[in-house]
């Protein structure tokens, strides 16, 4: 989908799951059948901020019109595989183990698509996957696993400018994503209209299975999901592609219509990918496994009577995302709160965390995580409830070594000429022994 630049023409990848009830509930009602669309690098922004202006999304407003649009929705990790895996599993991605795009689910998981199917709806899947181990460049991989090596390294040259004032894991992928050098704000313009035309053109592609649901009789007896595996920077923050907690990237669209759905309404209340999985199971009035990290959102979209929703699993007031993969030399973890987004990196201590207050910064060029230390400490601590994150780092660390030993390996006297032209060759090749040391350097030392 993209080529070595911030933006490809071609579209954005779209996959589309046909889900049609076969046969009547335990209840005897009839089940409706659910169309979920699922874009990739789409900024849920679009969807409802600042009215948006930006670009025109004339079927996602008849979504809004017709349906319900989640303000707050969040990927549960901002790169392909790992957020899809998320998504299909319903379990958070230190549950998964999907670290980078190449490490997602085991062909044979058990996701709801085949739950659903086995008890009695027609499935069918079209286009983008890809939440299965196995995919993406030999790159990607290699620059996931090489993260903790002390070097810095682009994927394409271009001249860099000193920028000490960004947080250092800001500044490692601003640099390996090759968006250190001076952008004139016409090419941040061109870079911008690529991608908000990609937007209008995946809008389309929604239209048109709309239209289709509607001509073939459909539509009034289908619900209508559309949503993305994680956003787009597109030069917010010095970076264009994903990979990052800021809102550009983390921050996707959730909409839903449909029988029973209210219209015209919009939801505040934090949600993230792996709400999919149980609310897929709730329209099929399929019980869900107990192990999920997600809840379903048909309380929330639906007009429902209030010892229904007691009987509940009460939603949490937060929502979890963390990145393990390339372009990003930490492990990171986002907690979403109110008004609050705390970023917190590896072990909790050797990379300073950062604090927005999106109420007052929705831009987040404000980290007040200094300003508010208690307010910190309080979410790092409701994050560590949720996951032992400094232990999840320390695993992903051994997981990178063992992997890429064991790939070093697999290519005998032919690495360092395959390890020199991967997609950072341009810096490699003029000092390749110095970065074949530093590997060799990284590979000897033991695990703390």
């Amino acid at each position: 989908m993209r080529g070595a630049g911030p933006a490809a023409p071609g579209g954005l990848a779209l996959l589309l799951l046909l889900l049609a009830a076969g046969r009547l509930a335990a209840a005897g009602q009839p089940r409706p059948s659910v169309v979920l669309v699922a874009c990739d690098s789409f900024d849920g922004r679009l969807t409802f901020y600042p009215g948006n202006q930006t670009v025109a999304l004339p079927f996602i407003n008849f979504m809004k019109r017709y349906g319900t649009v989640f303000l707050n929705a969040y990927t549960n990790s901002p790169i392909c595989c790992p957020s899809r895996a998320a998504m299909w599993s319903g379990l958070f991605t230190h549950l998964t183990e999907s670290w980078n795009n190449f490490k997602g689910l085991d062909l044979d998981y058990v996701t709801w698509m085949d739950l659903m199917q086995k008890h009695g709806y027609h499935t069918q899947k079209y286009g983008k996957l890809d939440y299965t181990s196995g995919h993406h460049s030999v790159s990607n991989r290699v620059e996931a696993w090489t993260r903790d090596v002390d070097f810095l390294l682009r994927q394409e040259g271009r001249p860099t400018v000193k920028l000490t004032e960004m947080h250092p894991v800001d500044y490692y992928s601003s640099y390996t994503k090759n968006c250190t050098g001076e952008f004139t704000k016409q090419e941040v313009r061109n870079i911008r209209a690529f991608y908000y035309a990609m937007c209008a053109e995946a809008d389309a592609m929604l239209g048109e299975i709309i239209s289709a649901l509607r001509d073939t009789g459909l539509l009034k007896r289908t619900i209508i999901i559309f949503t993305a595996d994680h956003g787009e920077l597109a030069m917010e923050h010095r970076q264009f592609y994903k990979m990052s907690m800021y809102e550009g990237s983390s921050h996707v669209p959730l909409l839903v219509m449909g029988p029973g759905i209210k219209q015209q309404q919009q939801i505040s209340n934090l949600v993230s990918l792996v709400d999919i999985y149980p609310t897929m199971l709730d329209i099929a009035r399929i019980p869900a496994p107990q192990n999920l990290s997600g809840y379903s959102l048909m309380p929330l979209l639906l007009e429902m009577a209030e010892d229904e929703v007691s009987s509940r699993r009460p939603r949490p007031l937060w929502v979890l995302s963390e990145f393990h993969g390339c372009n990003v030399n930490s492990s990171t973890y986002m907690l979403r709160t109110d008004k609050w987004k705390y970023i917190t990196y590896s072990d909790g201590h050797s990379v300073l965390p950062q604090l927005f207050d999106l109420s007052a910064d929705p831009d987040e060029l404000k980290n007040v995580a200094m300003k508010f230390p208690v307010v910190a400490h309080s979410l790092d601590k409701i994050l560590h409830s949720i996951v032992n994150y400094p232990k999840v780092s320390s695993s992903v660390q051994e997981y990178n070594k063992r992997q890429f030993i064991s790939w070093k390996q697999s290519l005998g006297q032919n690495y360092s000429n395959v390890i020199a032209n991967l997609r950072w060759h341009q810096d490699w090749l003029k000092e390749p022994k110095k970065y074949e040391d530093a590997i060799d350097k990284w590979l000897s030392q033991r695990q703390h």
